[in-house]
């Protein structure tokens, strides 16, 4: 009785989801499936590490502490940067990626490949926008299960970021006084 009812209510979901992917695209390429179904992994992460939070019974805090939050938000920006920008880090992205060159000092420029779902990963591991969201939910998530752990790394990935910027500070001094 409700079977052939439920297949056209699914013919009309994929006949609307259809028209809302050629009207949002506006002609362009737009992997929307692809996002969706991104979005629906982070939920999926997200409340996996959740769930393992609850089951080890650690209380959350109150409210976040400053000093943990300037960590994780410069131990996320220097991670992020790395797993997708670095040149290290690119057999991870090969696989769902084309490289097109270098981009500043020791990173490089590559672009994700069209070919089904490698265009969604690929945006994602080519994106340190992209890719911070999902560090910073691993590094949150790890300051409530293995705090001591996390901040010694997330202190590592710091000291890591200002290097890198005394690097790139003191051959712009260079740059500046030698005039190279």
């Amino acid at each position: 009785m409700g079977a052939p009812s439920d297949g056209r209510f699914a013919e009309g979901l994929r006949r609307r989801w259809r028209r809302t992917e050629r009207t949002y695209s506006a002609g362009e390429d737009r992997p929307l499936r692809g996002y969706l179904t991104a979005m629906a992994a982070f939920g999926v992460y997200t409340a996996g590490w959740a769930a393992v939070v609850g089951l080890r019974g650690r209380p959350l805090p109150d409210r976040p502490v400053p000093w943990d939050v300037a960590l994780t938000a410069v131990a996320t920006f220097r991670l992020s940067r790395l797993l997708s920008k670095a040149s290290v880090t690119s057999p991870l992205r090969a696989p769902f990626t084309t490289f097109h060159g270098p981009q500043g000092p020791a990173e490089l420029h590559e672009e994700a490949r069209s070919e089904g779902a490698k265009d969604t990963v690929g945006e994602l591991v080519t994106c340190p926008f992209c890719m911070s969201v999902w560090v910073a939910s691993t590094l949150t998530a790890g300051q409530l299960l293995w705090p001591r752990a996390t901040r010694t790394a997330m202190g590592a990935l710091t000291a890591l970021a200002g290097a890198d910027a005394l690097q790139l500070t003191y051959g712009a001094l260079l740059d500046r006084t030698t005039g190279d």
